[in-house]
This record gives C-alpha cells, sequence and structure tokens, in this order.
C-alpha cells in the first residue's frame, strides 16, 4: 500500500524514507527540541535510527502514523506531524515537532492542522486528543488554534500532560490549502 502524501500551502507530509535520518538526527539532537517530549533528552544517530525504522513500519501498518515534513520551498525535511495511537489507550493523538529554525511562522499548525483533517475527512475519526507539557506554552497555543478544547491532566509517556480534545462535529478545517496524492 502507497502511503498517501499530504500537501498544504508550504509544507509536504510523506512517508519517512531511511533517506531522512540525516535531518531527523538533527531534528531529535538539537536540545531544545526535544525539551517538552518525552525524557526531555536528545538523542543518539542510533536511538534516530531505531525510531525512523519504527516510524516507518507504523506509517505502512496501518492508514496512519508520523510523516516527514518537509518544507518545499527548501525541498527538505524540518519536522514529523501526523496521528498515532496515544501510549496504552486506543486513541489517536495529533502529533508533531519542528526544526528550531521554522518556530514562529505559523508551519507547526499548518503541518498540524493538516493531520487532523485528513484524520476526520479520510480516516473518518470520530475525536482525536493530544497532549502536551504544561510548560510547553507554544503546543498549547498551536492547539487551541485548531479548535481542540483543554479536557484534563493525564499521565502518559511517563510525564505528566495536559490533555487536548476535539471531536468531529466540533471540527472546522479553516483555510489551509489541503491536497492528498495517492
Amino acid at each position: 500500500m502507497r502511503v498517501p502524501e499530504i500537501e498544504t500551502f508550504r509544507l509536504r507530509l510523506r512517508a519517512f524514507s531511511l533517506g531522512d535520518l540525516d535531518d531527523l538526527d538533527l531534528l531529535f539532537g538539537d536540545a531544545d527540541v526535544v525539551k517538552y517530549l518525552p525524557g526531555g533528552k536528545t538523542r543518539t544517530r542510533a536511538e534516530t535510527q531505531m525510531g525512523l525504522l519504527q516510524l516507518i513500519a507504523e506509517l505502512k501498518k496501518h492508514d496512519f502514523g508520523l510523516r516527514a515534513v518537509v518544507a518545499k520551498d527548501l525541498g527538505k525535511v524540518i519536522g514529523y506531524s501526523g496521528l498515532m495511537f496515544l501510549e496504552n489507550t486506543g486513541e489517536i493523538e495529533v502529533a508533531y515537532g519542528l526544526a528550531k529554525s521554522h518556530w514562529g511562522k505559523g508551519l507547526a499548525t499548518e503541518a498540524a492542522g493538516a493531520s487532523l483533517r485528513y484524520g476526520f475527512e479520510e480516516l473518518k475519526l470520530e475525536r482525536i486528543v493530544a497532549v502536551v507539557d504544561p510548560q510547553n506554552v507554544a503546543s498549547h497555543r498551536v492547539l487551541e488554534k485548531l479548535g481542540m478544547t483543554y479536557a484534563g491532566n493525564g499521565h502518559h509517556y511517563g510525564a505528566d500532560l495536559r490533555y487536548y480534545e476535539i471531536l468531529r462535529s466540533s471540527y472546522q478545517p479553516g483555510p489551509t490549502p489541503y491536497l492528498i496524492q495517492r
């Protein structure tokens, strides 16, 4: 099965490949980028490679998963976004992360918004959740811009996190152009 690509005005979300290791190694080697991720520590190249292999396998196994976020103007991977199972639950969460040089440009909102839209319009999900570190103010703003609402606190990935949700019945796709390439 070929994994569909998702295209927005500035981004292309595509399946990860082994050729993305260098870009992911830079991403997960940046202390500022991983500060609010589980464990909060940078990853070695070997850890990043193992994670990349898992991402590739998961996306092939399901109709969803984390995708490489490619900046169309640069033609290179600048992060990740997509849908995945929330740890130890059957819930589907939206997740995203970008290289620090791309923060503050609305790209996280654009990538995560495309992932939500894919979940609701293509996969016909009824509900999507997100979890975020209480101190990660920028991610709280992204989720709120996407129409997600705070639904309480939870313990996931070994940390106490804030829990957000959005229902398909309350989802509004917003102005971001969106195209599925099959």
